[in-house]
């Protein structure tokens, strides 16, 4: 009987533990654009709750949307709004993704420092994205020519430069396709001919921001409509949210979190 009881106690002791070890773990996937945001936030998270082990990693929007179908993933990160294939694929697995907008950010079209352009259009920037404009001197540059740099088809950031520069047309074929904002930063920074386009909190001295119909990519004019290529930034779960995942959720809408999104590069929604 003795040993019954301790057996009985035993387990109950490592559901209860097993249980709260499970409570305590966070897994956020997705876009390398909220990644910064997620880093912080998670970071601030954690050192106020010691117990909570939180997992971040990258790989695009579409994988954090397909984390959330796949139920790899707690929390999906996402630069851009969910596709409807992906709504009809998850309701197929009856999984319900629900969006949370946590920020704003526009996309700076980016150059290599040393480059004597400085302003864009829209009509160029789409352009040189097809590739029918292939020379920097024919926009205001050196004579050279223009490496294009893009990001993959997983990335919300080309979802998004895809429907607002390019009016859903093909990016150029020849176009060299890069997995993440940073990397596209590395990339520009190391090329003097290159042009690439990143989210607002990934412009750093290394590469020359670009204007757009003369209009400086910057919080104040994302807020104000006047610049062009802007797009809010999502976190998804599956159904609404309970437990650690709303508690998180709820730390990145909280003003403290939301001055997280500030030091990130991104704009705060408030």
């Amino acid at each position: 009987m003795k040993h019954l009881i301790k057996s009985i106690i035993y387990l109950l002791f490592t559901a209860i533990t097993a249980s709260s070890l499970m409570a305590g773990e966070l897994t956020l996937k997705g876009s390398t654009t909220v990644l910064p945001i997620a880093q912080k936030c998670a970071e601030a998270y954690m050192a106020e709750n010691p117990d909570v082990k939180i997992t971040l990693s990258g790989g695009g929007s579409g994988n954090g949307i397909k984390a959330i179908i796949d139920g790899t993933a707690d929390i999906g990160n996402s630069s851009r709004f969910i596709k409807g294939k992906e709504v009809k694929l998850a309701q197929s697995k009856d999984i319900y993704p629900v969006p949370f907008r946590i920020a704003l950010d526009c996309i700076a079209p980016v150059v290599h420092p040393s480059s004597k352009v400085s302003n864009l259009t829209m009509d160029q920037l789409k352009n040189i994205y097809l590739g029918n404009i292939t020379n920097w001197k024919d926009v205001g540059g050196k004579d050279g020519k223009i490496v294009v740099i893009s990001r993959d088809s997983s990335s919300g950031t080309f979802e998004v430069w895809k429907k607002l520069v390019m009016h859903k047309k093909r990016v150029i074929p020849r176009a060299l396709t890069i997995p993440s904002n940073g990397a596209i930063v590395q990339a520009v920074a190391k090329t003097p001919n290159a042009i690439g386009y990143v989210g607002l909190g990934y412009l750093t001295k290394d590469i020359k921001a670009v204007l757009v119909n003369n209009v400086k990519p910057s919080e104040k004019n994302t807020l104000n409509g006047s610049f062009p290529i802007t797009r809010p930034m999502f976190m998804f779960t599956n159904n609404w949210p309970e437990g650690e995942t709303m508690s998180f959720i709820a730390f990145v809408l909280s003003k403290k979190g939301q001055a997280l999104v500030s030091e990130a590069g991104s704009i705060p929604i408030f």
